[in-house]
């Protein structure tokens, strides 16, 4: 089998072909950094119309570096939810359109289920396995029992982790995009020297919360006259932000390991996926986990972290490959979570 895969759901477009031995035969990203830059984030009008503007050009390369036409194609898959709406509807459209065109079957398939089944691409990963979903607009815990099927056990009740970490980053003054940045000055700083917060550290369930240990973040910033916010406090802060967002992370983390090896014997593996996933610093404290719980962690490669077409052509092969199909009427999502019978989080709105 060969599937086309369409990625479009936020600031990347891309353009990816796999097919059903593991292989990437093909894998582009255009990355729209420079675009949203001088606005300090994702703007989403300039990001839909980056796709607009792209999407065909990054298919066409695709195609030619896999060396194949849209004849040898099985299916073809997009990004169908959730993501900025703008662009959900480019890539839904254009995968629609390739697809009436060669005759072929079409899949929507959910953003984060793309992440969540990238593991089982890179590393054939069995079912079921525990995955932690971090990134700049989620941050959730759920147990993956098979495609389609996930039990969300945890999710944050206000901002995701990516999103902290951007928003801290954009308080102090590195740049955008705020995450890798942030990361590359805390291995330089300190991370004893502001006692900064741990959300919900301690207490049952695998529930996250962000918006205080930023909040705090800014109260010492505060505190600190613009001329004495020298490269080395902003180290240190990023430094000891950066701990306390690992510390809750493995306290919420081993809560839902706990819950993961009671309820599924047979489960051996901590999948780690989404944007965040890229932090090095968070797969070391992750692994610390993992070895003392007798699991394994599994992340993707780092390029496969961040959004791609890789993930959504699989996800669509998965899916594909278990007789699923969508209709050509399908309905671009905003919102579409893995677990919908999932109980909403007071405070949590849309993110949960």
């Amino acid at each position: 089998m060969i599937v086309l895969g369409i990625e479009t759901s936020c600031d990347e477009t891309a353009a990816a072909v796999v097919n059903d031995k593991r292989e990437i035969l093909a894998n582009r990203v255009l990355s729209q950094l420079d675009d949203h830059r001088p606005y300090g984030g994702v703007v989403p009008e300039i990001a839909a119309r980056a796709h607009l503007e792209h999407l065909d050009r990054l298919v066409a390369e695709a195609m030619d570096d896999a060396g194949v036409d849209f004849d040898d194609l099985d299916a073809v898959a997009c990004t169908g939810g959730p993501g900025l709406i703008g662009g959900v509807m480019v890539g839904t459209m254009t995968a629609k359109a390739i697809a009436f065109a060669a005759q072929k079957p079409f899949l929507a398939v959910n953003h984060l289920e793309g992440h969540a089944l990238t593991v089982r691409l890179t590393d054939d990963v069995a079912f079921p396995y525990l995955l932690l979903l971090v990134s700049g607009g989620h941050c959730q815990v759920l147990i993956v029992e098979g495609v389609g099927k996930y039990k969300r056990i945890g999710t944050t009740i206000d901002d995701a982790v990516g999103e902290a970490f951007d928003k801290t980053a954009k308080m102090m003054g590195l740049g955008y995009p705020g995450g890798p940045a942030l990361e590359k000055i805390a291995a330089k700083g300190d991370p004893n020297r502001f006692g900064l917060p741990r959300p919900l550290r301690g207490r049952p369930g695998c529930d996250f919360s962000f918006s205080g240990l930023k909040t705090a973040v800014r109260t010492y910033l505060d505190g600190f006259p613009v001329e004495q916010q020298t490269d080395e406090v902003k180290a240190d802060l990023a430094a000891s932000f950066q701990r306390a967002v690992g510390d809750t992370l493995i306290d919420r983390a081993r809560n839902a390991v706990f819950e993961f090896m009671r309820d599924y014997p047979g489960g051996k593996t901590l999948v780690l996926a989404g944007g965040v996933a890229a932090n090095k610093y968070l797969r070391g404290r992750l692994v610390e986990l993992t070895d003392q719980a007798g699991m394994e962690l599994v992340a993707p490669p780092l390029h496969l972290c961040t959004d791609n077409a890789a993930m959504i052509a699989w996800a669509g092969l998965e899916r594909f490959r278990l007789g699923e199909r969508d209709d050509l009427d399908f309905k671009p999502r905003p919102r579409w979570p893995l677990d919908p019978e999932a109980p909403k989080r007071p405070g949590a709105g849309v993110k949960a």
